[in-house]
Formats: C-alpha cells, structure tokens, sequence
C-alpha cells in the first residue's frame, strides 16, 4: 500500500467508520446508501476528495455516497463552503489562471469573453452546483462531466466532478444554502 494511499485511508476511517472494514475495497462510484458519523447534519455534503467520495447526509448516521472526481494536486479545494447557485446545463468559461496554467488548452478563450454555452459536449456537464464562502463565488463548483474516466482521478482544476445521472440526482436533492465541506 502507498503511503498517500495508507494516510488518505486513514483520514477517511476516522471520518467515516464504514470505509476502515472495506478499505481493500476498489473504487466504486455508483451511488449507494452508507452510514457516517452522527455528528454530521442532515443535509450537508461531505467530500473526500483523497478517497474520491462525496456524501450527502440523508438521516443521522446515514448519507447517500456518489464516486467524484477532484481538483489535481495544488488546485484542490479544501474547507466549507456554501452552494449558493444552481444551474441546469450551465455556461463554462476557464478562469483567467486555467488560461494562464495552460494557453494551448484554453487558447480560444484568450483575449475575450467568449463562453461555451450549456449542452453535452460542455466542461461542466448537464449540472452545476456553485460554492461560495462569505457570499462570494469561490469559482470551484460540484459538476457534472463529459469525462467519465475523470471519476475516481484527481484531475481538475480544482471542481468536483460527478457523472452527469449522478450530479443531477444530487441536484434535485440539495437546496441552496447548503453546507459543503471538503476535508
């Protein structure tokens, strides 16, 4: 087992006593129903981007676990935010520092404000659930993909990632207003 492997384990187990029974386990990201820590509330989403999991607490003790994609080392999101805006196949335009990381991937966007519109072929997928803290865009969000191989990876620039079916179940469950921590 690799050290990042063995401590990210760790760090999950204390989190969430169910994964420290099945840490052989493989990856799996399909939605299933697992039990968390009481001390979490009803409603708010939890994610652990080194074990790529996102719960969403359902009842005391009980969260709903969807398989995520994450940021790649050094542009992760860490803390609490709150998703303060939710949209349907939104627009997607890279920030100014994923154009500045890498001109030759975002080049058309250069020097303009150009956006690519909503629909299956855009970054962010068929969902977009946006993160503030203090009221102000942190411009990482929770999304879905067109990548389906970036789930279980840490490849973004940051956002967490989820399958389209899958964000858009989250969608419908998740209200504005809702507490997100990612640890």
């Amino acid at each position: 087992m690799l050290r990042r492997s063995f401590i990210a384990s760790s760090l999950a187990a204390t989190a969430f006593p169910q994964i420290a029974s099945a840490q052989a386990a493989a990856f799996d990201p399909t939605p299933q129903i697992v039990r968390v820590k009481k001390q979490y509330q009803v409603g708010e989403l939890l994610i652990l981007p080194r074990s790529y999991y996102l719960y969403f607490v359902t009842a005391p003790g009980q969260a709903m676990r969807y398989g995520v994609g994450v940021g790649k080392a050094g542009l992760e999101f860490t803390g609490t935010a709150t998703i303060s805006v939710k949209k349907e196949w939104p627009t997607w335009r890279p920030t100014n520092e994923m154009i500045a990381r890498d001109p030759k991937a975002y080049g058309r966007f250069i020097g303009n404000t150009d956006a690519q519109p909503g629909g299956p072929t855009n970054p962010l997928g068929s969902r977009a659930l946006y993160l503030f803290q203090g009221g102000r865009d942190t411009y990482f969000r929770i999304h879905g993909t067109t990548v389906k191989s970036s789930i279980g990876r840490s490849v973004s620039n940051g956002c967490i990632r989820m399958l389209n079916p899958h964000v858009q179940d989250l969608y419908k469950r998740v209200p504005l207003g809702t507490k997100v921590t990612v640890l």
